[in-house]
C-alpha cells in the first residue's frame, strides 16, 4: 500500500514546560503531594528533558487540574472527535480524495472511550459515505499507529479497500492524574495532545513523494504488560509508567530490527530513515545506543518530542510528516511504535 497524504492536529494553546510549572505549583494537588514529588516535579520541568512546549485541550492551564471523572470525559469528548476530523481532513486535502472515495476508517485512542466510537464522529465531520467501513481500536496505547497501518494494510490487500483513513488521536490531558508515585508524575511532564491521519492506497499519488509500505512485524510481551499500562482508579485513568521503559523499549525495537533484518527485507546499511516514538528523552537515548543511531538520524523524532512532547499514538505520524517535510533522503525508512501490552511494532518504507 501507499501513503497518499499526512495530516496532523494540535489544540490551539501550546505551553512551556515552564509555564506547566507555574500552573503546577498554583494547582490545589500540588501542596497535597509528599516534598519528594514536589522537588520530582520541580526538577523535570525545569531541567532540559528534550520538551520546549506541549499543546492541552484547555484554555488555560487551570482547567487541566480540575480532576473529577466527569470533567476528564468531557475533554475528550469535546475535542478527540475534533482533532480527529481536523487531522484526517488535512490528509485528505493532500491525498486530493473526495469524502465519497474514502472506503474504510480506522481510529485508534487510549486516552478516552466513547460507544458509538470515533469513528462515527469522523464520519460525520467529514461526510464520508454510510456504507464506509468503520473500525474502532481501542487499548494499544503509545503504539497503536503501526496496528492501525497494518488493519488498513490488510483491507487494501484483500480487495475490500482502494483508499483507507488510519486516524490516531490522544487527548492526554483527559487522563490527567497526580499522586506520589514516580511514573505518574513523570506522565503529568512529558504528554500533550493531538492527533494525526495517514490516507492509505492501493495505488501511488501521482503528485506527492511516492512512500509504500512493504513489510511490518509485532511482537507482544504480555509478561511485561505492567511496566506501561492504564488503570482505572476512582473513575479515572492512571498511567502506570515503570522506570525501566526506556530499556525496554530498546531491547524491543532492537529485537525487532534484527529479526526484520533477517528476513526479505533491506540490509542495516540500507536503512537511511529512521521514524522512531518517543516516549520520552531516556527513551530516544535507549533507542539510539541499542540500535546504533547518530543524533541526525533522531532529528525528525527529537524535534517532533521538543514541539509537542509525547503524543502518544500519533507521535510516529508526526514524525513521518516531519521527515517528509524536511526533504529526508530516499530509500528505505524503518518505523517503530511500542506501547502499552508490552508491545513493539515495525515496517519497513520504501520512499522515493
Amino acid at each position: 500500500m501507499y501513503l497518499t497524504g499526512l495530516g496532523t492536529a494540535v489544540p490551539v494553546r501550546g505551553f512551556s514546560q515552564a509555564e506547566c510549572l507555574e500552573a503546577l505549583e498554583a494547582a490545589p494537588q500540588f501542596p497535597q503531594l509528599k516534598p519528594r514529588s514536589r522537588e520530582l516535579l520541580r526538577k523535570v520541568l525545569s531541567a532540559d528533558n528534550g520538551i520546549a512546549k506541549r499543546h492541552f485541550a484547555v484554555t488555560a492551564l487551570e482547567e487541566g487540574f480540575v480532576l473529577t471523572p466527569d470533567a476528564l470525559h468531557a475533554r475528550f469528548v469535546r475535542h478527540a472527535p475534533t482533532l480527529a476530523a481536523r487531522s484526517a481532513e488535512q490528509a485528505m486535502a493532500k491525498a486530493r480524495l473526495l469524502p465519497n472515495e474514502v472506503d474504510a476508517v480506522i481510529v485508534s485512542t487510549c486516552t478516552g472511550y466513547l460507544c458509538p466510537g470515533l469513528s462515527g464522529h469522523v464520519i460525520e465531520a467529514l461526510g464520508l459515505r454510510p456504507d464506509i467501513q468503520a473500525l474502532d481500536l481501542v487499548g494499544q496505547g503509545c503504539g497503536a499507529a503501526l496496528p492501525n497501518c497494518r488493519a488498513a494494510s490488510a483491507l487494501l490487500a484483500a480487495g475490500q479497500a482502494r483508499h483507507v483513513l488510519s486516524v490516531c488521536v490522544e487527548v492526554c490531558s483527559a487522563a490527567f492524574y497526580m499522586d506520589d508515585d514516580p511514573g505518574v508524575l513523570i506522565s503529568a511532564c512529558l504528554f500533550g495532545d493531538g492527533a494525526a491521519a495517514a490516507l492509505w492506497s492501493a495505488r501511488p499519488s501521482a503528485h506527492a513523494r511516492r512512500v509504500e509500505w512493504t513489510t511490518a512485524k509485532s511482537v507482544v510481551s504480555p509478561a511485561e504488560r505492567d511496566s506501561l499500562r492504564f488503570e482505572q482508579r476512582g473513575g479515572m485513568l492512571r498511567n502506570i509508567l515503570s522506570l525501566g521503559v526506556p530499556k525496554l523499549a530498546a531491547r524491543h525495537a532492537g529485537t525487532l530490527l534484527d529479526e526484520m533484518l533477517d528476513g526479505d527485507s533491506p540490509t542495516r546499511t540500507e536503512v537511511v530513515g529512521w521514524i522512531l516514538h518517543a516516549g520520552g528523552r531516556e527513551v530516544l537515548a535507549a533507542l539510539q545506543r541499542r540500535l546504533g543511531l547518530t543524533p541526525e538520524d533522531l532529528r525528525p523524532s527529537t524535534e517532533t518530542l521538543r514541539d509537542f512532547g509525547n503524543l502518544s499514538s500519533p507521535f510516529v505520524f508526526f514524525v513521518l510528516d516531519r521527515a517528509l517535510a524536511q526533504g529526508a533522503p530516499g530509500g528505505w525508512w524503518w518505523m517503530c511504535s511500542f506501547g502499552a501490552g508490552f508491545s513493539c511494532h515495525g515496517a519497513f518504507l520504501k520512499v522515493d
